[in-house]
């Protein structure tokens, strides 16, 4: 049974690992002024305090220099650093159990309301909070760390704070609440000897049954990647596989053909334009073959252990480009891959869209064409024909156009990716 009808989290070290941005904003800072930056240890430190503390304890700055250095690292961090950040493993799932048990969150942090905020919202956690409490800018002095969690709680709740250093526990007690020490973050175990806590959290793991809740299993999710010869799948891919690692999903990336020992010599067989007399069903069925070993060696197993698996290509481009590019027809190349896929088909498939001749002059601006890029225009306008009844008669397919930068698509990609993650209820 749970324990408490609130439960507020620090920021930095609790709910995500910022030390990369941190500790590159203190150096920035640093530098900036023309001060020595301390060795990684000392620098460490800066994880959790105040930064007007840390400057002038671990630095030695007076007051005032000690304020243009904070001055100089929110400014780094503002536009750089606070992105530079993942959320920890385990606490999506985390968060979202204690929402479904009817749990006000919180969340009370020494770093100020607007970068938190901002945080907060580009790694898809603010949905999760009732309230969220940082110091404002023209606090001088700031709130207490106490101060900090009761302005995240309603009055009359009985609470626990999360915390990874020993700040947020004397925050506690002062708050008149619990604390926990989440002692995967920053903080070390000796700093928490001298407060009475509720528990040691070794791990994310560790908090369902320190809050008394009960682990769900993890929910998997299949997503896969289509689009012509240059859409940039593989480079979009792997740009939402990072940005989704980042927000604390387990992700594989995988890709077709290949993924697989077997699939990868099957792939160099594909592509290679010494094979220009292949016919057209021995391709078929050779990328069905590499599905297969890819989907029972790879895919399913990752699924079935709750993770998240991104394929550069799946079923569709067979359809496609065999289907459709080579005139087999998709009711024959789907049969020929009825077996292959076993029924796994993708939760949702981005499909980047892209004018096939502008598609092949990308892909090969640095390099020879493969077998298939090499196959001609009207094979290409045939294949997007293809793609283009997928996409209308299916409505797992999220079509985004990649005629913009790599930056600009990835932020469409990621946008719509996570509005249909939503929909589907993943944490």
């Amino acid at each position: 049974m749970i324990k408490y009808q609130a439960v507020v989290f620090d920021l930095d070290g609790t709910l995500t690992d910022s030390a990369p941005g941190i500790l590159a904003g203190a150096r920035f800072a640093l530098e900036t002024m023309g001060r020595p930056v301390p060795e990684e240890a000392v620098l460490r430190r800066f994880l959790g305090p105040p930064l007007m503390d840390s400057f002038t304890r671990l630095c030695g700055m007076s007051h005032e220099d000690a304020a243009r250095a904070q001055d100089i690292y929110r400014e780094y961090y503002n536009h750089t650093g606070a992105l530079q950040n993942a959320v920890y493993p385990g606490v999506r799932a985390l968060l979202a159990g204690l929402r479904q048990a009817g749990v006000h969150l919180g969340v009370a942090t020494h770093k100020p309301l607007a970068p938190t905020m901002k945080i907060l919202k580009a790694f898809d956690l603010l949905r999760y909070f009732d309230l969220v409490a940082g110091p404002e800018l023209w606090e001088n002095p700031g709130p207490t760390k106490g101060e900090l969690i009761l302005r995240a709680l309603p009055q009359g709740l009985s609470a626990v704070m999360i915390g990874d250093r020993a700040t947020d526990l004397e925050g506690a007690r002062q708050a008149g609440v619990d604390g926990i020490a989440a002692l995967y973050g920053y903080g070390h175990p000796e700093e928490f000897a001298p407060f009475r806590s509720a528990g040691l959290a070794h791990s994310v793991r560790d908090l369902y049954g320190l809050l008394g809740l009960s682990e769900q299993a993890p929910r998997p999710c299949f997503i896969s990647f289509e689009g012509n010869d240059g859409a940039g799948k593989s480079t979009q891919a792997r740009l939402l596989a990072q940005r989704l690692r980042q927000n604390g999903h387990d992700v594989l990336l995988t890709r077709e053909p290949g993924g697989t020992a077997v699939g990868e010599k099957i792939r160099d067989i594909l592509l290679d334009r010494a094979n220009n007399d292949m016919d057209d069903l021995t391709e078929a069925l050779l990328y069905a073959a590499a599905r297969a070993q890819h989907v029972r060696q790879v895919i399913l197993p990752a699924l079935k252990a709750g993770r998240m698996v991104i394929s550069d290509r799946y079923v569709d481009s067979s359809l496609a480009y065999q289907g459709g590019g080579r005139g087999l027809g998709i009711p024959r190349v789907r049969q020929i891959n009825a077996p292959a896929v076993e029924g796994c088909m993708p939760d949702l498939t981005v499909f980047l869209s892209l004018p096939p001749g502008e598609g092949i002059r990308r892909a090969v601006r640095s390099r020879e064409a493969d077998r298939l890029e090499a196959a001609g225009d009207a094979f290409h306008d045939r294949v997007a024909g293809a793609f283009r009844d997928l996409t209308a008669e299916d409505s797992r397919f999220i079509v985004v156009s990649s005629e913009g930068s790599k930056q600009e698509t990835a932020e469409l990609v990621y946008a719509r990716v996570q509005e249909r993650l939503t929909a589907l209820g993943l944490p």
